[in-house]
């Protein structure tokens, strides 16, 4: 694989994670999810993006759980730790 195809990849696989972030965080802020759903929600979120970049668990710890963690205390009113 070329490196302009390596990075295609790594963009689509980018965007990818990006949406599902996106959608995972309005689910739990907009609808009636349980605090248990909700953190299975961010749970997988964080399976996918393992998968997705595995090594990178540091990465969705700084750049990712601060975003989940504010909306979970937003809509639950409690100190999180995804």
């Amino acid at each position: 694989m070329s490196f302009e195809e390596e990075l295609r990849e790594e963009n689509r696989k980018l965007r990818h994670l990006k949406l599902v972030v996106d959608l995972t965080l309005n689910v739990i802020g907009q609808t009636n999810v349980s605090v248990d759903e909700a953190l299975d929600l961010v749970s997988g979120v964080r399976e996918l993006a393992l998968k997705l970049f595995p090594g990178k668990e540091l990465a969705f710890e700084l750049i990712y759980e601060p975003r989940f963690r504010r909306v979970l205390e937003e809509r639950f009113s409690r100190s999180w730790s995804p």
